[in-house]
């Protein structure tokens, strides 16, 4: 099996819920993981000593509603692994938590904006390097507010929408960087992003796409369906996409990758990203930088991104969230949050901020009230 073939930290063991370095505890990050410069305001650096605390779904909201605010202060950017993850995540967890921060998505227009108003070769810059999965991500956080906030269509979702396939590359992808596994790290990711976006976005592939842009819908379902995805963690995008877009996957496709995850799951009830990923097939620029080797690794530790993730996308698949395996999953994830609401996720290339502890913690959330557990 391709499977055991595992990540293996050159330098590290896990021992419980830390990471050691030879027998001796990783140094702790100095830096803050977000801060706002002018404000003065930080959020601490994640850390695999944080304390774990008695859940509390306010402390992890207000975690990532200060990280998405924090990035944009700072960074006046939209970037995959904070704020947006937070615009395409946040929407659905209104009915349990209320709504998300307007903010945020005022800084997803801005950023639209400014990328509608290019012309020439400028515009034609939009259709390289990180820039298109970027706007997929920008466009599935409109339609995700749309689609729990307000039911319809906004002007604004529009727009993105007409920019993602525009920029579309002609094999049917979006264009994306391979260097910050597991969201700015393959086109196949960014095109998952892209067709979910479409799919979820309320009437427009029935009434207002262009025969145009339905044309180009169904080319990214046949390079997600043409193109070998490079490990198990982008097959399990695939099949949060076959959730949006049922057609992708057949009946017998879905039930034979879910039954891939189930075997994937540790005895604890909980998943590991470095399951999802076989060192083989990341590309060069991707590949971690100085604590993972080729060696094997055979029992990778869980960890909240992939725990979270799995969970959520099994239920979209039509798992029943009482299923035994699903509930170890969530109280894997309810016994494992953090003093500061973080749901600690050490990241996959550089070993610094620990941005994947955003995306965990999100993750978390909406997997938690996927499975009635915030209610």
């Amino acid at each position: 099996m391709k499977h055991l073939t595992r990540i293996l930290t050159a330098t590290a063991l896990t021992i419980g819920a830390n990471w050691s370095l030879l027998g001796e505890e990783v140094e702790s990050p100095k830096n803050p993981q977000y801060e706002n410069s002018e404000t003065g305001d930080t959020i601490a650096a994640a850390s695999a000593d944080e304390e774990t605390t008695e859940f509390s779904a306010e402390k992890a909201d207000s975690y990532l509603k200060d990280g998405a605010l924090f990035w944009w202060a700072e960074h006046k950017c939209v970037t995959c692994h904070t704020n947006g993850t937070y615009g395409v995540e946040r929407p659905s967890l209104t009915p349990v938590l209320g709504e998300p921060a307007t903010e945020v998505r005022e800084h997803f227009i801005h950023v639209l904006d400014s990328f509608d108003t290019l012309e020439g070769d400028e515009r034609q810059e939009l259709k390289k390097g990180i820039r298109p999965t970027q706007i997929a991500v920008i466009t599935r956080g409109l339609v995700e507010w749309d689609k729990y906030l307000t039911g319809s269509l906004s002007d604004e979702s529009h727009r993105a929408l007409s920019l993602m396939f525009e920029v579309q590359a002609a094999d049917g992808s979006w264009s994306n960087i391979d260097c910050w596994p597991p969201f700015e790290s393959s086109m196949f990711q960014g095109t998952t992003v892209a067709v979910m976006a479409a799919a979820t976005a309320h009437g427009w592939l029935d009434q207002i796409a262009s025969d145009e842009e339905k044309e180009k819908f169904q080319s990214a379902l046949n390079y997600l369906r043409t193109t070998d995805p490079g490990h198990d963690y982008e097959r399990l995008l695939r099949l949060w996409t076959a959730t949006r877009v049922p057609s992708l996957l057949s009946d017998e496709e879905q039930e034979a990758f879910i039954e891939v995850v189930w075997n994937l799951q540790n005895k604890d009830g909980g998943w590991s990203t470095l399951n999802f990923y076989t060192l083989e097939n990341w590309s060069a620029a991707s590949r971690p930088r100085g604590w993972l080797t080729e060696a094997d690794f055979e029992d990778p530790p869980s960890d909240a991104h992939m725990t979270g993730l799995v969970t959520l996308v099994l239920i979209d698949a039509g798992v029943n969230a009482q299923d035994e395996r699903i509930v170890r999953g969530t109280d894997w994830l309810l016994a494992n949050q953090r003093e500061s609401g973080r749901w600690w996720t050490r990241s996959l290339n550089t070993d610094n901020y620990h941005f994947m502890t955003y995306s965990a913690t999100a993750y978390a959330l909406v997997a938690l009230h996927k499975a009635g557990r915030l209610d």
